[in-house]
């Protein structure tokens, strides 16, 4: 009869085959990703998950990011890419402006203030609602990860429909009013009521539309170090890295979690048949203690493994044991 300590850490037998399915697209791992965590959880070996884990995340904090500016033609999308990216008037690299709309295709752009970052300025969005339809499949919106929608004078109905749409896809968005120096230079009001009317005149059209609440930021292109702007840049790095690292994560864990409900449903068929007790070197099948022990083995969390875990990620091994809902007999038996 095999030991545990020398059979549970091979290739499983061959009445486990993982099921998962490799997607193929921007959101989902890479099937050579994918394919590693499955032979890792299947032979029981952490610290193989742990190394996938970590060469993932690496390779994701140079995936890029890809942002993009839109709205209605004259609300100042070129003027705010460039104060996005810290681009003065006489720099090379600035983005066209003007009255006319200067932007009729889809153009990148880089900044080093945010790195593996891409930037795109938007064609703008036509003057007749009936036309949105048409622009987001045109600008192919889908692959963008994080909207930016520039507005002022107005918020129009054009720009309600741009965000319920993107709010439909489940995508990230902020609402931009630019040109508060021009709002401040010609108020009525004083300038802490004129923010207050702007931002909640923007916020009730949006709830009358259904809308959860927006991030808005009231902002001038010309002063991008006043009002919300430094706020706007802040956000923006954060949100930045939890979409390069919140997707990578959540493909993980459901790859993991996937592989593991396969392993347990497998288990699960196996658990009386005499060859798959020899195989977990179960002597007595009665004995819950031994078996156990021979699960924890099984499924990579023995002391041993939760040790050389613990180790590599540099934490205690009790944190983890804390969250076992198996980490005992007692335990089990008081459970479930």
């Amino acid at each position: 009869m095999t030991q545990p300590n020398q059979s549970l850490h091979t290739p499983l037998p061959t009445f486990f085959t993982p099921t998962v399915q490799h997607n193929t697209g921007w959101t989902v791992l890479p099937k050579a990703t994918a394919t590693s965590i499955e032979k890792a959880l299947g032979e029981g070996k952490l610290l193989g998950v742990v190394s996938v884990v970590r060469e993932t995340l690496e390779t994701a904090s140079s995936a890029p990011v890809r942002i993009t500016v839109t709205g209605d033609s004259g609300n100042g999308m070129s003027s705010f890419i460039n104060a996005l990216r810290g681009i003065g008037h006489e720099e090379e690299d600035l983005v066209p402006t003007g009255v006319v709309r200067t932007t009729r295709i889809p153009s990148c752009y880089s900044s080093s203030h945010f790195p593996n970052m891409e930037l795109w300025d938007l064609p703008r969005t036509g003057a007749v609602t009936e036309n949105l339809e048409n622009y987001l499949e045109k600008i192919q919106f889908i692959q963008y990860d994080l909207f930016i929608i520039i507005a002022s004078e107005q918020f129009s109905m054009n720009l309600v429909k741009l965000a319920k749409a993107i709010q439909g896809q489940r995508k990230r968005f902020y609402i931009v009013w630019t040109k508060l120096d021009r709002d401040l230079s010609t108020r009525v009001l004083s300038e802490e009521r004129l923010l207050q009317t702007i931002w909640k005149n923007i916020w009730e059209t949006l709830q009358k539309e259904g809308m959860c609440e927006p991030i808005i930021f009231l902002v001038s292109s010309f002063d991008p170090l006043l009002h919300d702007f430094p706020e706007l840049r802040d956000t923006l790095h954060r949100d930045v890295s939890d979409i390069r690292y919140h997707r990578t994560l959540k493909n993980l864990s459901d790859t993991c979690e996937k592989v593991i409900d396969d392993k347990v449903t497998s288990l699960q068929g196996q658990i009386a048949s005499k060859s798959f007790q020899d195989i977990l070197g179960i002597q007595n099948a009665d004995d819950l203690g031994e078996c156990l022990i021979a699960y924890h083995l099984f499924f990579g969390v023995d002391d041993k493994s939760l040790q050389q875990v613990a180790q590599s990620i540099g934490k205690p091994m009790e944190k983890y044991k804390a969250i076992m809902k198996s980490q005992d007999l007692h335990t089990v038996l008081t459970g479930d």
